[in-house]
This record gives structure tokens, sequence and C-alpha cells, in this order.
């Protein structure tokens, strides 16, 4: 096993090749490289986890920069998984809402898995029956 200190996180996302490989290879799933690269250009705040130089896991936020925020692409290579990184990174994102998004905002995500686990340790509540979660993909195969 790794020594945590041996991966870094930083600003940022990575490239489209990356991004696509660490989603796939996350178990999450395929984007294609015209989405990715235009929306990876419109992150409001990401972080890349590198180790041995290398992208092995990332996080990112998005949303209107004012009142609403969502948390995406929380994800870490399976060979890095069970060392504390998923919750590196939401520390990360998180620590950067509080730092510059207006109070009130509204910041969301989908917990797929068990990762509701994680995210409830950052003070994320379930909103059925009020709000249930709903999604769409557009001409996906």
């Amino acid at each position: 096993m790794s020594d945590p200190s041996a991966y870094e996180i930083h600003p940022g996302v990575p490239s489209v090749e990356d991004y696509r490989r660490l989603r796939t290879h996350a178990g999450l799933s395929d984007k294609s490289a015209e989405g990715a690269a235009v929306g990876l250009a419109h992150t409001w705040y990401g972080v890349v986890v590198v180790h041995g130089g290398d992208p092995v896991g990332m996080g990112r936020i998005i949303g209107d920069g004012g009142c609403f925020f969502q948390i995406v692409d929380i994800c870490v290579l399976p060979e890095h998984q069970g060392r504390g990184l998923g919750r590196r990174i939401m520390q990360a994102l998180n620590d950067e809402l509080e730092l510059r998004a207006p109070d009130r905002s509204y910041v969301s995500l989908i917990a797929d898995g068990d990762a509701h686990h994680l995210y409830r340790k950052f003070g994320f509540t379930d909103r059925a029956p009020k709000s249930i979660g709903m999604a769409r993909f557009i001409r996906a195969e």
C-alpha cells in the first residue's frame, strides 16, 4: 500500500484524455471528447490527485458561481482506492466552496453506490421526498 503522503492534490482539471480514462477506469460512464473539452473548460473549481506524476483521481465543482453548484466527477482509480483519497478530494472541494461560494448557495451531488457515506461526512443529506434527483442522457449509446 502506498504512503498517503505519496499523493499530491493539485487545483485544476486533467487533460481530456486523462479525464476520460479516470472516469471509465473508476467505473463512471464515458463522455465524448468534445463534451469533456467543453465541460472541463467550464469547471468552477477542480482538483486532480497525482501519484508518481500520473493523475489517479479527480473531482470538480460546476455551476453558476453564485446560487447553484454541483459536485461531479469524484473518482479514484481502483488500484489507489482505500487510501482516503476520496475524502481528500471532497475536503479540497468543500474548502473552496466555504472560501468562495456566496451565503445560501445550494450545493448538490448525485451519490452512486456507497458514496453517500462519504458525502454525509461533509454535511450532505438526502433530499427525498421533498426533492428527487432526476437525470437524462442526450443520445446515449
